[in-house]
């Protein structure tokens, strides 16, 4: 396997993404979505006990257990912010472990294949290729990240309205609006911010200009990157 361009550096973030097979609409049921949510969710742990089809498999007090127990588990990443599009992910993540990134991803990516594989009788990859990794450089940049993956709904036209962008229910934007729980490191964004309300505001005065320079490119190029 060729060596990977960007090295993943322990106690480092990046901007991971990647694109299903020929942009096959994967990710588009609320059923589909909430599976890949809970694989994200799951993997994050060292050494998971068993499947994560196994583990749903559980009953309640049993997946409780599991759960408390990985719990005390070191991770092998910190999810800072996440989103599902129609075709493509989008991850930042901080890399906690040595190969902390590549071996969640291992699990995310084939833990969803056979999913989906399996529930639609399909064969072969589900995503296209090796997961692409964006090395985050300082604070500003990290902010600029969390903002740009939590406005993309908005910028690629999933969502129509910003209202509606507050109520995507496949993005971590509303655990950082603290409308619900979840899975996210959220304290080195929030440490740049007074309140709830002032996030908000730096991610929601942002979004017709992000929504413009999303028209622009792809008005110049004819690709659909996963990086939008």
């Amino acid at each position: 396997m060729p060596t990977r361009k960007t090295p993943l550096v322990s106690g480092e973030y990046y901007h991971v993404f990647n694109r299903t097979q020929n942009k096959e609409p994967a990710f588009t049921s609320k059923k589909d979505c909430e599976r890949v949510i809970k694989t994200i969710g799951y993997y994050f742990y060292q050494n998971p006990p068993m499947r994560l089809s196994y583990f749903l498999q559980l009953g309640v007090d049993r997946r409780d257990e599991v759960i408390s127990k990985m719990g005390r588990s070191q991770k092998i990443v910190d999810i800072i912010s996440y989103c599902l599009m129609p075709n493509h992910f989008h991850l930042l993540l901080k890399q906690v472990t040595d190969d902390g990134i590549s071996n969640f991803l291992s699990l995310l990516q084939n833990s969803l294949t056979k999913y989906r594989n399996t529930k639609y009788k399909r064969e072969g990859h589900l995503f296209q290729g090796r997961f692409k990794a964006v090395y985050i450089e300082d604070d500003v940049q990290l902010l600029h990240l969390s903002r740009y993956i939590h406005l993309n709904p908005y910028a690629s036209s999933v969502v129509r309205t910003i209202e509606e962008l507050a109520n995507y229910p496949y993005s971590s934007l509303r655990e950082y609006l603290r409308m619900e729980d979840g899975f996210c490191t959220r304290e080195i964004i929030e440490a740049n911010f007074k309140t709830t309300a002032d996030y908000r505001k730096f991610v929601f005065d942002h979004a017709d200009y992000q929504k413009r320079l999303h028209k622009i490119k792809h008005l110049t190029l004819d690709i659909d990157s996963p990086s939008v």
